[in-house]
């Protein structure tokens, strides 16, 4: 079974302060849990939706990991994302009310699914939810000109420096080690979404790791110098 119909209220959600507005009155925060129309669980390797299926829903995640791609003229999946607890999936599906790429778990999930309809006419009343939709929305669009930027102008070692601090710096944020991860995408999804060959990534790692600055094991990785990375990425920045 993909779906599991359980209410959940938002309220009392741990990722609350991640994907809901932080301080809302007692009477908003009743409406703003009238938004979840259900949970959802997604097993390891399936979708959560796919390109070109109509767009009915935003999915807050809640546990798990996803990854959004879609497959190119030449038959390639090309990555697009990763997402994790507390993000938002499905904005893609806003501008012409249908999907645009795939979402697949990279692990067992569950998702909160938000009726888009929902959103707008809470929004109406809520204006903190409204803000809060823009602000998810802009951060998207920031993030994806900085994939743009990262795949236009910078190096192999640059590209896998900006991916793994930003993996860190978002795992921080769910109160996580901001030196160990568990990678839950493969050498080759990572390759695809910072647009290198797997041998480019593997090598990549394998320097990182003879230099010190990371130690590898399997998927585990440990940053053991975070400011080497960081070097990397903004070598004007870092002395």
């Amino acid at each position: 079974m993909l779906k599991e119909t359980i209410k959940v209220a938002c309220s009392n959600c741990n990722l609350r302060e991640l994907c809901m507005p932080i301080g809302l009155k007692e009477m908003e925060l009743q409406r703003v849990d009238d938004l979840v129309s259900q949970r959802r669980s997604i097993k390891r390797g399936a979708t959560l939706f796919h390109n070109g299926e109509p767009f009915t829903s935003l999915y807050a995640v809640r546990t798990g990991f996803f990854k959004t791609s879609l497959t190119t003229e030449d038959g390639r999946d090309q990555v697009t994302g990763f997402q994790m607890a507390g993000e938002i999936i499905g904005l893609d599906g806003i501008v012409n009310e249908h999907h645009t790429c795939d979402a697949i778990a990279l692990e067992d999930a569950e998702v909160c699914v938000m009726p888009f309809d929902r959103i707008e006419e809470i929004s109406r009343e809520v204006g903190a939810l409204q803000k809060h939709v823009h602000r998810i929305m802009s951060r998207e669009i920031v993030r994806e000109h900085g994939v743009m930027l990262l795949l236009g102008t910078m190096r192999a070692e640059e590209r896998l420096a900006a991916f793994l601090l930003n993996l860190v710096q978002r795992l921080q944020a769910r109160g996580f080690s901001r030196t160990e991860l568990i990678l839950r995408m493969t050498r080759e999804e990572i390759g695809s979404y910072l647009g290198m060959k797997l041998e480019t990534v593997s090598r990549t790692f394998s320097r990182f790791a003879d230099e010190g600055i990371i130690a590898v094991k399997q998927r585990h990785i440990h940053i053991q110098d975070a400011e080497a990375l960081k070097r990397l990425v903004n070598p004007q920045v870092c002395h």
